[in-house]
């Protein structure tokens, strides 16, 4: 497993990264910083790698980090996005899981649209 940090203003979250070959992917494309967007609960922002479907599911858990290959971006699921039912977290289509994220998830509340955000190796 790769450890990485992701980082913005007001919030620091360690993460590990799986051995998918979309995460080692991204682990190449390390550093990253860009501005992020949020949709409900989730945080994401393209990065420079574009992959296909890997084992994609529809259905994510709180911690959660995926990889959305429609929009070649990089996802920090910490709740309900709005096509979300209770206890059922829905990306807007399938993504790949990369990771999860150590840390509370409701830290990313914090975090508004625009702002920016780095992704490095630990």
């Amino acid at each position: 497993m790769n450890r990485i940090i992701i980082k913005t203003e007001k919030v620091k979250m360690e993460a590990e990264l799986n051995d998918s070959q979309t995460a080692q992917a991204i682990w190449q494309a390390l550093p990253l910083a860009t501005d992020l967007n949020t949709w409900g609960e989730e945080i994401y922002f393209e990065i420079p790698v574009k992959t296909g479907l890997e084992n994609g599911v529809e259905e994510v858990q709180v911690g959660d980090l995926g990889y959305w290959p429609q929009g070649h971006c990089f996802c920090v699921f910490f709740g309900l996005t709005p096509l979300s039912s209770e206890g059922h977290i829905k990306p807007a289509s399938a993504v790949n899981i990369i990771g999860k994220f150590t840390g509370k998830p409701e830290e990313w509340n914090k975090v508004k649209d625009g702002e920016w955000i780095t992704v490095e190796k630990l």
